[in-house]
């Protein structure tokens, strides 16, 4: 997972896996909030525009919490 942000435009973008150049399909979830999918149909990235009066606050400040994935027993 990569998360950057574009201070020019106060965009945040969540890409979550990589995809070539033209590979993306993206849909509007609402008001400044895109999600892009990738050629299988599966989530891709998330788009933020208007970052900072979305997250209402400086995106340099926002917390990433990741969970530990739970590993299967092997029998």
């Amino acid at each position: 997972m990569k998360i950057s942000y574009d201070a020019e435009v106060d965009a945040l973008y969540i890409e979550l896996r990589a995809c070539g150049p033209g590979q993306v399909e993206s849909r509007e979830l609402g008001p400044g909030l895109v999600a892009d999918y990738g050629p299988d149909g599966a989530l891709a990235g998330i788009e933020v525009l208007d970052a900072s009066h979305v997250l209402g606050h400086s995106p340099d400040q926002v917390l990433i919490e990741l969970a530990p994935q739970k590993r299967a027993a092997v029998a």
